[in-house]
């Protein structure tokens, strides 16, 4: 084989492998898919091993995770096992006395993680929640939201966990914090389990405020669970996606109406490694 031909062949070898590399790069996803799953699913799992736990995760096909908890580890950490799974965190999950009271700390933590959202979740309160509670809540978001917004980039959301649905004039006190904060700065994540479990009516709440939310908890409650305002239940009453009493579909319906970029499955329950499966089978073809 003479130079002249020998080179020819090294040229098409070397062709034909940028072309295979190529292909798998585009077979691979660009970015974070609309349907991921949120940590809190995993937390048992989590604290114990925490890369297993990921490779769980990826294995059944989730690129997308909203992290709740950072299972004692360093953000750089997490981002970096995300980055060689090509995973992504695209929302963060904090605690009230976080955000409110270390929100710069929040917000390197969140740029860390690669998050786009920073979301608040629960509200520790010792007495039911009052129009004067949410007035102040809508105040202090404005404040926060504008930070973590010019500073970070981040957007701020809220998570609404059922004690919000309590009576306020003709609407509730979800409407108030809705009405009264700034949507340049504050936007909201639908969790449909708890809105439905308090009669919030989810597909209404997206008819409604179709710009405002940004972020969904998808779950399925437990026919025949009692309704209430408290923002709990037995975790056993989170179950499968179609299996409960959460009318899912027509929820989808609005929610493809508004600005909901990302959709994370959530189950409390201790039956997640048979109920999961269940619930990602159900969403398959339901995102587009």
């Amino acid at each position: 084989m003479n130079a002249q031909t020998k080179w020819v062949e090294n040229l098409l070898l070397s062709s034909v492998i940028c072309v295979l590399i190529s292909q798998s790069a585009k077979a691979q996803p660009q970015g974070p898919d609309k349907l991921g799953i949120v940590s809190y699913t995993y937390r048992n799992s989590f604290a114990i091993n925490f890369e297993a736990t990921m490779d769980t995760i990826q294995s059944l096909g989730f690129n997308n995770i909203e992290f709740s908890n950072l299972f004692k580890q360093e953000p750089e950490f997490i981002r970096a096992s995300l980055d060689k799974r090509r995973m992504y965190c695209t929302s963060y999950g904090v605690s009230k006395d976080d955000v409110f009271n270390k929100t710069d700390e929040v917000g390197r933590v969140a740029k860390s993680l690669g998050a786009e959202y920073v979301r608040l979740g629960w509200l520790p309160l010792k007495s039911p929640l009052t129009a004067e509670d949410a007035e102040k809540l809508a105040k202090d978001f404005d404040s926060i939201g504008k930070l973590l917004k010019t500073k970070y980039g981040l957007t701020f959301v809220y998570h609404n966990h059922g004690y919000e649905f309590s009576k306020w004039t003709h609407e509730t006190l979800f409407d108030l914090i809705v009405q009264k904060t700034n949507p340049e700065y504050v936007s909201f994540e639908l969790d449909i389990f708890w809105a439905h479990i308090a009669d919030g009516d989810p597909a209404g709440l997206l008819k409604k405020y179709p710009d405002r939310f940004r972020l969904m908890h998808l779950k399925d409650l437990k026919k025949g669970t009692k309704h209430d305002l408290t923002g709990t239940t037995d975790t056993n009453n989170d179950v499968a996606l179609g299996t409960g009493e959460i009318d899912i579909p027509q929820i989808l319906k609005a929610a493809s109406k508004s600005k909901i970029k990302y959709y994370y499955i959530e189950d409390e329950s201790s039956n997640v490694n048979q109920q999961l499966p269940v619930s990602i089978n159900f969403m398959k073809g339901k995102l587009k």
